[in-house]
């Protein structure tokens, strides 16, 4: 009965983090990796140490990755801290308000009014920064993305090829 109600939550925190992969508040990728050892550590699935570690030091260097990837292109193209602050509030209005394609639009118009606003830069510069921050957080979103969707396949594949040892 544990090892059913283990594989019940460690999906739920593998959709967890696909979902937190997108939303800036949760950490998508060790979310994700929370589920592979919730999986792990029934007795219907071996325990792989080795595996574990693996995706562990992947989680969190995609954890810290998150921080520095939106960044580094907010400065490659000009921007400042504002830029990249800009770029995060206009992700959270952008899921909160009700517009087509918020989540795309809400970081780009945050960091350019950031870099307006708090810099008092000329439109051209505050422009490219505000698109470089924009590609920084695709780029970031996306690798998150796709470790998330990884790891939940795993999960899967794992789940489906002990299936029978959970009952």
């Amino acid at each position: 009965m544990l090892d059913i109600f283990l594989l019940i939550l460690g999906f739920v925190f593998c959709l967890g983090g696909i979902a937190g992969s997108i939303l800036p508040v949760l950490p998508g990728p060790p979310i994700s990796w929370v589920g592979l050892l919730l999986l792990h550590l029934t007795d219907a699935v071996p325990m792989n140490y080795w595996f574990l570690g693996f995706t562990l030091v992947i989680a969190i260097g995609m954890f810290v990755l998150d921080y520095i990837i939106p960044a580094m292109g907010t400065k490659r193209f000009g921007g400042s801290r504002a830029g990249a602050i800009g770029t995060t509030i206009g992700l959270i209005v952008g899921l909160i308000a009700p517009i087509p394609f918020g989540i795309l639009i809400g970081p780009f118009l945050g960091a350019l009014v950031g870099e307006m606003v708090f810099n008092k830069t000329e439109s051209s510069q505050a422009l490219n920064a505000a698109f470089g921050s924009f590609l920084g957080f695709l780029a970031s979103t996306f690798m998150k993305l796709v470790i998330c969707l990884i790891f939940t396949g795993i999960f899967i594949w794992d789940a489906v090829k002990y299936f029978e040892n959970f009952f």
